[in-house]
């Protein structure tokens, strides 16, 4: 079973590679062979669960435990851990798209950098608190979620998650990744 989805960004957004570019940039976007941006699937996977823990907690129906653990998987300590039934996929451009930017080599179009720094309390810039990041241009990228089977309670609450989720990757709190999933279908 696959529940397929979008994720439209309306802002610029970053999911970072834990890279730099020397002393040009400070945190460089997750990019793909060929040079793509996606959404990794466990960023996705830890949005829905957060977004699941929180519907759950305040819902009227409450899903039980062993139905989370089971689909989302669980850590309770090193030797108490166990996979999850649901394989979130990364969320990439549509292959149309794809194909079309590789062939015509513009990836480059997809990305720009913007500049923040820390001001003090004299309202001048701090000492070497300039920081460069590279952020994807807003555009519209494709996921699915993959189980041999998924429980009805936990389809349910993961479409509702769906909406839940307004901003993803970082500084969402700062005015980046603002963005809306769709549920777009169900494979059996």
């Amino acid at each position: 079973m696959k529940i397929n989805y979008t994720i439209q960004f309306f802002d610029d957004w970053h999911c970072g590679s834990g890279l730099a570019s020397g002393a040009d940039l400070d945190a460089l976007v997750i990019k793909d062979k060929d040079n793509l941006p996606f959404v990794p699937g466990k960023t996705i996977k830890g949005l829905i669960k957060e977004a699941f823990d929180d519907i759950n907690q305040f819902s009227d129906e409450k899903i039980d435990i062993e139905k989370i653990n089971k689909a989302f998987g669980y850590f309770n300590s090193a030797d108490d851990l166990g996979k999850g039934d649901l394989f979130f996929k990364n969320a990439e451009l549509p292959e149309s798209q794809k194909e079309a930017i590789v062939k015509n080599n513009a990836s480059k179009f997809l990305y720009r950098t913007i500049a923040s720094t820390a001001i003090d309390d004299e309202g001048i810039a701090a000492e070497h608190s300039l920081r460069k990041i590279e952020v994807t241009v807003p555009c519209t990228v494709k996921g699915s979620i993959i189980a041999d089977k998924i429980d009805e309670d936990i389809e349910k609450i993961i479409c509702k998650s769906f909406d839940y989720i307004k901003r993803l990757g970082q500084n969402r709190n700062r005015g980046l990744g603002r963005c809306k999933f769709t549920f777009i279908n169900k494979e059996d």
